[in-house]
């Protein structure tokens, strides 16, 4: 059996985990080798469009999920073998609230600590101090079905911090969230890790949010890590400058990549939702003007053209072959399929 990493405060391991799709369909893998490792206090990212296993992922680290193969460390600890401890030595944050909101925020808090085995006295000490710190006091007495979403998603947080855990999974931490309430939850997130020398986990699918908060980050698509590294390297590995053009016409398609081809300062030139294309060029000033021309040339009118530096949905696009939009949009599409069926098959 593999040991754990010297160093490493998370170690993920040719993780694999299927799911059964009922009778007569075939099984969902949901991780396909997936290998990563991070280290103790920093900021590590998973970021990837919905049903790529981020979620997964963090089920089998923090022990609510078992792989079907490969191995799993948290804190050093196997996740397998000694799932208790690995228990004792993480907070869990999940997507959805964990709050009661019959209850106020300090019973919440104190309940949260309570389970972590701490006294009252204890809990009720470092309650006070968490409500301070992501300035829930005013609102501490309340119930907590009164709170924004900003101020329960915080309460969350502080939920998963009252034992003081060494590692933090923090699952899509700002779905919902409006601007300002994200970002009080990434000066948070930073802190946790900067100040507190905290271990956190973020699972996200906002390329702004994994680009800000991740000190390392990886890209996960279909089960596997297809990119890792930081953001800026991941960003600085892709030479040259994005140019994305946006066609008026999707019909006029065929007629825009065969102009588009014969300027020689283009390449990688891919396509998006029809009539969108994208491609690479050493330098993106010079090869915009020349491909404006060439579509002018064939009467193909633009609706829009942008020269940009490298993103991490250009890094996205570079290892997949499709922008991360685009990915989102394909798993909403499935998802509103897989609904349909059942519906369809209650009826």
């Amino acid at each position: 059996m593999a040991a754990a990493t010297p160093g490493s405060a998370l170690e993920a391991v040719d993780l694999v985990k299927t799911y059964s799709q009922g009778r007569g369909k075939p099984a969902l893998r949901a991780l396909d080798g997936l290998t990563f490792r991070a280290e103790a206090g920093t900021v590590f990212g998973l970021l990837g469009p919905n049903g790529a296993g981020k979620s997964t992922t963090v089920k089998i680290l923090s022990t609510l999920s078992h792989p079907d193969s490969g191995d799993a460390f948290v804190a050093g600890i196997d996740v397998r073998r000694h799932p208790e401890q690995v228990r004792r030595a993480i907070g869990f944050v999940a997507q959805k609230q964990v709050s009661d909101p019959m209850d106020t925020g300090i019973e919440n808090l104190v309940l949260a600590g309570q389970l972590q085995g701490m006294g009252t006295k204890a809990a009720h000490t470092r309650a006070d101090e968490l409500l301070d710190r992501f300035s829930l006091t005013t609102a501490a007495t309340r119930q907590v079905k009164t709170y924004s979403g900003g101020m329960a998603r915080k309460l969350d947080v502080a939920i998963g911090l009252m034992h003081s855990p060494e590692v933090l999974f923090l699952d899509e931490p700002t779905t919902g969230l409006d601007p300002e309430a994200r970002a009080e939850m990434w000066a948070e997130i930073e802190r946790m890790s900067r100040s507190d020398r905290m271990t956190v986990l973020l699972t996200t699918h906002y390329l702004e949010e994994a680009d800000r908060l991740a000190d390392r980050l990886a890209i996960v698509a279909h089960g596997r890590i297809v990119a890792e590294g930081t953001p800026e390297q991941l960003k600085s590995g892709l030479r040259g400058d994005a140019v994305v053009l946006e066609l008026r016409d999707s019909e006029a398609l065929t007629d825009a990549l065969a102009a588009i081809g014969r300027v020689p300062e283009l390449r990688e030139v891919t396509v998006e939702a029809g009539r969108i294309v994208r491609a690479r060029a050493d330098d993106g000033g010079a090869a915009l003007p020349l491909a404006l021309a060439v579509l002018d040339a064939e009467g193909l009118r633009v609706a829009s053209a942008t020269v940009a530096r490298p993103s991490l949905d250009d890094v996205y696009l570079a290892h997949t072959g499709h922008s991360f939009a685009a990915a989102q949009d394909r798993f909403a599409r499935r998802a509103t399929d897989a609904a349909t069926s059942l519906e369809t098959s209650a009826s």
